[in-house]
This record gives C-alpha cells, sequence and structure tokens, in this order.
C-alpha cells in the first residue's frame, strides 16, 4: 500500500533531521581531528550528544525567528541553515569565514539567518534575547527569539533578570537551557539545589517544560509548544532539554571528575544512533536511504573542509577593521 502524500512528506521531513543532526555531529569530530592536525587555532568547545537539542528546536522555529547561542554553538548554526564551508573556513581563520576570521569557534555570527551569534560569556546571550524579543514584539510580526544556555547560566542574575522582565512584558522569548550535567567541570548537584531546572520558571508565573534532550521530535514538540504560545502574546517559556556532552568541556578535556560508567550510560541514548534505528523500525525508511545521507554528509564536508584549507590568511593590517566604526549616522567619530 502506497503511502499518503502527508505521511511520505513527514517522512522525508524526519529524514532531513537526522541528517542535520548527523551533520553537527561530524563536524564537530571532523573539526577535532583538524585542530589536532595543526589546521584549527585556539579551543573547541563541541556539542557532542546534544545535537538533538538544537534539531529539535530549530525544527520548530520559522524564518523570522531568531536565536541566540553559547560557546558550544557550532550546533545551533548548522541546525539553523549556516554554509559548512563559511564556517570551517572561520575555524581555520580565514578571511572566507563567516566573520573574516575574526570571530572563531566562540564568536560566529550570521544575522541573514536569525543567527545572532554565539557568545564565549555564560549565560552571556540570554540579555540579547530579552532585548531581540522586544524589538520582535514591536514589529508585530510573530516572530520570536530563542536563547540556549547551559545549567551551569541559570545561575547567573541575568537569567533571572531577563526572565523576570520578559514574562512582565509578555515578550515572544523562549528560554531553552541544554541541561547537559554539568557547567563547565561542575555537576549539577554540586551548584544548585534545584535538581529540575524547568522549576524555576514558576518564579515567574511563566511555563516550564522539559523534554529529552536526546529525542529530537520530543525537543521539537515542546519547543513548538512554547512557540505557539509566544506568537499568541502569551510571553515567555523556560525549556529544559535534558541531554549529556559526549566530550568535555573543551577539546583536551579528560574528564576526570565524571564518575566511572556515566559517559557508556548516555551513550546507549546517542542520537545519531537511537534515530536512524527508529527510522528503520517505525517509519520504515530503508538502510540504503539512511546510509546515503552519510555519504551526502561526507562528501559535503569533504568539500567544506577543502574550501577552508584553500582560504585566504588575513592581512595583518586588517587587525583593527570591524573594530571600530568611523561614523554613526552619518556624523563622523574621528
Amino acid at each position: 500500500m502506497t503511502p499518503a502524500v502527508d505521511e511520505r512528506l513527514e517522512t522525508r521531513t524526519l529524514v532531513e533531521l537526522y541528517e542535520r543532526m548527523l551533520l553537527i555531529r561530524r563536524f564537530e569530530e571532523r573539526a577535532a581531528e583538524y585542530r589536532l592536525a595543526g589546521h584549527i587555532p585556539g579551543f573547541l568547545h563541541p556539542c557532542i550528544g546534544q545535537e538533538a537539542s538544537a534539531v529539535g528546536t530549530c525544527a520548530a522555529l520559522g524564518p523570522d525567528d531568531v536565536i541566540l547561542s553559547t560557546h558550544r554553538g557550532h550546533g545551533h548554526m548548522l541546525a539553523r541553515g549556516a554554509d559548512p564551508r563559511r564556517m570551517y573556513a572561520e575555524l581555520y581563520a580565514r578571511t572566507e569565514g563567516y566573520n573574516g576570521s575574526k570571530g572563531g569557534s566562540l564568536h560566529m555570527i550570521d544575522t541573514e539567518l536569525g543567527f545572532l551569534g554565539a557568545n564565549g560569556i555564560v549565560g552571556g546571550g540570554i540579555p540579547i534575547a530579552g532585548g531581540a524579543a522586544l524589538q520582535q514584539k514591536r514589529r508585530g510580526k510573530g516572530g520570536v527569539a530563542v536563547s540556549f544556555f547551559g545549567d551551569g547560566a541559570v545561575n547567573q542574575g541575568a537569567f533571572h533578570e531577563v526572565l523576570n522582565l520578559c514574562a512582565l512584558w509578555s515578550l515572544p522569548a523562549i528560554f531553552v537551557c541544554e541541561n547537559n550535567l554539568y557547567g563547565e567541570f561542575t555537576s549539577q548537584a554540586e551548584q544548585s539545589p534545584v535538581a529540575d531546572v524547568a522549576d524555576r520558571a514558576a518564579a515567574y508565573a511563566i511555563p516550564g517544560l522539559t523534554a529529552d534532550g536526546n529525542d529530537v521530535l520530543a525537543v521539537r514538540d515542546t519547543v513548538a509548544e512554547a512557540v505557539a504560545r509566544a506568537r499568541a502574546g502569551d510571553g515567555p517559556t523556560l525549556v529544559e532539554t535534558k541531554t549529556y556532552r559526549h566530550r568535555g568541556h573543551y577539546e583536551g578535556d579528560m574528564c576526570a571528575y565524571r564518575p566511572e560508567g556515566e559517559l557508556e550510560q548516555w551513550l546507549t541514548r546517542d542520537p545519531t544512533v537511537t534515530f536512524p534505528a527508529r527510522l528503520r523500525e517505525e517509519f520504515d525508511v530503508p538502510e540504503a536511504e539512511l546510509e546515503a545521507v552519510r555519504a551526502r554528509v561526507e562528501e559535503r564536508l569533504d568539500e567544506a573542509a577543502a574550501f577552508a584549507a584553500a582560504g585566504t590568511h588575513p592581512d595583518p593590517s586588517q587587525t583593527l577593521e570591524d573594530v571600530y566604526v568611523d561614523d554613526i549616522g552619518g556624523k563622523a567619530l574621528r
């Protein structure tokens, strides 16, 4: 029996979600290899293991919505549709990168995508998201602003200040806490008496929703609920996606602070393994189609790495370009 058109469409959408998660995974695994090979300077903070949270959230958004990211932002940017060629070029410190080599891993940005930037400051994107949500409300077109952050950021003062103000003004903001159990090297239990971050929403009289952060569909549906509420003018929502980062806080972190067996337990819930299995078993997606996805991802990243390697190194004379402005509204500053 031939499946209905909408069923085929939904299945294709699910395969695309898998492809986007796999693209993030392989982008970062390769980035770690390129860094060891000396092609990428500086630190990398991978989100390996957290792909379902990024992809599920962005799958619930529209083209006019905006997102704010973190120091662990490659996945959010790719989930939003960024070009991996320009991302690798930025990591390689080439002028062809998203920020001409001046953003690097921690500060990439593409406003055309509605990606308002990664941020090296823990919780640094939260107040920016508050401002973006205010602008979305003023525009009156139904757009929302999403801020990603980790469990370590909820003890920052800005978190409480911004949630309070957004709730007071009923701003279309969605605060997505990717709770991976660790703030840098400290477990959540050692930094907060509140086990479920979503419970903190009650202090601001807004909904607090929790999703399995390793289930891309659960995240998508949960965030979609928050988006619908925001678009209706009912204000912000705090969403907690419970997930886990497979790598350390940064590439090279030996993870000595993790209990024995914890990683192995979470690896059984790896979204890039469990989701394709679900596609095969529940949606009858043939293995050949999934293999084609894997081949496309590798081919795309081969091209991206070659693009970055062939890029141009910035000239030292350009160091202060894009740092200062010469005028504001036609008025010279110097």
